[in-house]
């Protein structure tokens, strides 16, 4: 089926991306690993409110990258199976983890599941984050003026992508579950992160993302599709960058926290889930990551959608991340 808006299907199978890698990205994010894991993340499991048969549920917090206390909804088996299976959930822009009760499922069949609220956005994670320029709108470009000026650290999807990744560390060291059978995903920015979380955590066994954002930044902008989740870039160049002096370095500065560069560290069997009509995260901003990754994989194409709930995507994901 063609593409009206973007490369055709055939061409996006061979797409390798638009936004440039940083020199130093594998030093970058190395580096950034190196400070995560030395970090004491100081783990703390409360009873939550919500109660449900057969599961035992917690509010979790651990101490992030810069000192932040993250937060994520904690589930697990009451009469769990040792080690047992865990999934890592990450909810889309700007929300939350979302309710306890679409959890259970996994649950009930013996998995623990951890999903993250993402700092600075809907749920009650902490941002610590102290950064010069926008802070109003768009965590893209939140700590860009500061990773400008040569301080790429200061970009906050950096602290983000870290956070999934001691999420996962902290799953699979808990001494009930099975570290080889973690598996991860999520939507939009959730499938962006479940790709940053699977390359940053090569543990994970199985990843399905779907339709993730944060992907060939330079791509979305050329097709003058940076708007919707992306609308941020466009704000930044018209308030900061009018006369776009900086365009190439901007890109590539925005390198350091583009997933398709992290695909290749993946090690996991990806289920990637994509809607060929989606002018939020378009496919060729998508491909350019899937078609990075060097592990097994396979795609599920739906030619029909757009950035909206996929029929009958759940319930693949879920007969995939419980085959584990």
């Amino acid at each position: 089926m063609p593409l009206t808006f973007d490369y055709t299907l055939e061409d996006c199978k061979k797409y390798l991306g638009s936004n440039p890698r940083p020199a130093d990205f594998d030093k970058f994010w190395d580096g950034a690993l190196a400070e995560m894991r030395s970090l004491d993340p100081q783990v703390e499991l409360k009873p939550a409110e919500f109660k449900a048969r057969g599961a035992e549920c917690f509010d979790m917090y651990f101490t992030g990258v810069g000192g932040a206390r993250i937060h994520a909804k904690f589930l697990r088996p009451e009469k769990a199976k040792t080690p047992h299976p865990a999934v890592l959930i990450f909810h889309g822009y700007s929300v939350d983890s979302g309710d306890w009760s679409d959890k259970l499922a996994y649950v009930s069949q013996g998995f623990s599941v951890a999903a993250l609220d993402v700092r600075g956005q809907g749920g009650p994670s902490e941002d610590h984050s102290i950064v010069s320029g926008n802070t109003v709108h768009g965590h893209i470009i939140r700590g860009l003026d500061d990773a400008l000026r040569g301080h790429p650290e200061k970009l906050l999807f950096r602290q983000i992508f870290l956070d999934t990744a001691e999420l996962a560390k902290i799953v699979m060291e808990m001494p009930d579950v099975d570290p080889a059978r973690v598996g991860a995903t999520g939507w939009s920015q959730g499938g962006g992160l479940t790709v940053a979380c699977a390359a940053l955590e090569p543990r994970i066994r199985r990843a399905a993302p779907v339709y993730p954002f944060l992907s060939d930044y330079l791509r979305v902008w050329n097709m003058d599709e940076a708007k919707d989740a992306y609308q941020e870039i466009k704000d930044y160049f018209r308030r900061s960058n009018p006369r776009h002096e900086d365009e190439a370095k901007v890109f590539e500065t925005l390198g350091y926290i583009d997933i398709q560069h992290l695909a290749p560290r993946i090690r996991a069997e990806v289920l990637w889930n994509i809607g060929l009509m989606d002018t939020v995260c378009p496919p060729s901003s998508q491909f350019a990551a899937y078609n990075k990754i060097t592990s097994p994989k396979r795609m599920d194409i739906y030619p029909d959608f757009v950035h909206e709930h996929i029929n009958g995507a759940n319930d693949r994901i879920f007969s995939f991340l419980t085959g584990m």
